[in-house]
């Protein structure tokens, strides 16, 4: 019989510790699948900040490096210059990348580094408490923003993906979405994509999931996921913002 479904060989067998409906799992799946199929699985290098990604290492069936709040940048820039054949990504969360890390991600996309950065959006810190990152949407509550953020008190929310496209050195730039089958769909293709930019050693590629965060939402795992597409999604709009040949 022709088999229907096939575990990926790019992820460990073993129980997640992430919270139900938490769509870090999507994501690290749909990495470890794009490896396996362009058969770069013995090939790739991960780097795993702190925050809810600093698990990763025990799902993703791949080299991983450990590294510093916000520095998997910095390292994963090392480790691509080192081993320049290598197909090199981070993995980070947006309290890790757009907070404490912001310099690291900005000056390695602008230096145009040769690797990809996946980087998980659910708006809140998740691990360290669910406190307000810089992507918490206003009036967002969190741990430190118990009556919602205002922009009068921390500004307005961070747009990465528009960030980091208007930099020479970012190639390949979009942002995708894990709340329904056909967006899953399409962040795959983005991961290929982002690799195929890497494997031709054009330079800085980005991918950011709009992801879900239930527990520091304080919401069932069904209504994270029609927040995350009425609240999260207009504020960051899916699309390509920058791409190898120029549209969109």
């Amino acid at each position: 019989m022709q088999p229907v479904f096939e575990y990926t060989k790019g992820m460990v067998r073993m129980d997640t510790i992430y919270c139900p409906g938490c769509t870090h799992g999507i994501s690290h799946r749909l990495i470890m699948e794009a490896l396996e199929e362009i058969g770069k699985l013995g090939e790739a290098i991960g780097c795993g900040p702190i925050g809810c990604s600093v698990f990763a290492h025990k799902y993703m069936n791949v080299d991983m490096c450990e590294c510093s709040h916000g520095r998997a940048p910095a390292v994963a820039s090392g480790i691509r210059r080192v081993h320049p054949d290598k197909l090199v990504f981070t993995y980070q969360g947006d309290g890790d990348l757009a907070s404490i890390g912001m310099a690291e991600i900005i000056h390695a996309a602008g230096r145009g580094e040769k690797f990809t950065t996946f980087f998980v959006n659910n708006a809140i810190y998740g691990m360290t408490g669910g406190q307000m990152a810089p992507t918490t949407l206003i009036g967002q509550k969190s741990t430190t923003t118990q009556d919602g953020r205002t922009i009068e008190q921390a500004g307005a929310p961070m747009r990465l993906c528009e960030m980091i496209a208007t930099l020479d050195g970012a190639v390949y730039v979009e942002r995708v979405a894990l709340n329904n089958p056909a967006n899953i769909i399409k962040a795959k293709k983005a991961v290929h994509r982002a690799f195929e930019v890497q494997e031709k050693k054009l330079g800085f590629s980005f991918v950011e999931f709009v992801s879900s965060c239930p527990t520091n939402w304080g919401l069932s795992p069904l209504a994270a996921l029609d927040f995350l597409n009425e609240k999260m999604l207009p504020m960051f709009p899916l699309g390509v913002f920058r791409s190898p040949e120029g549209g969109s």
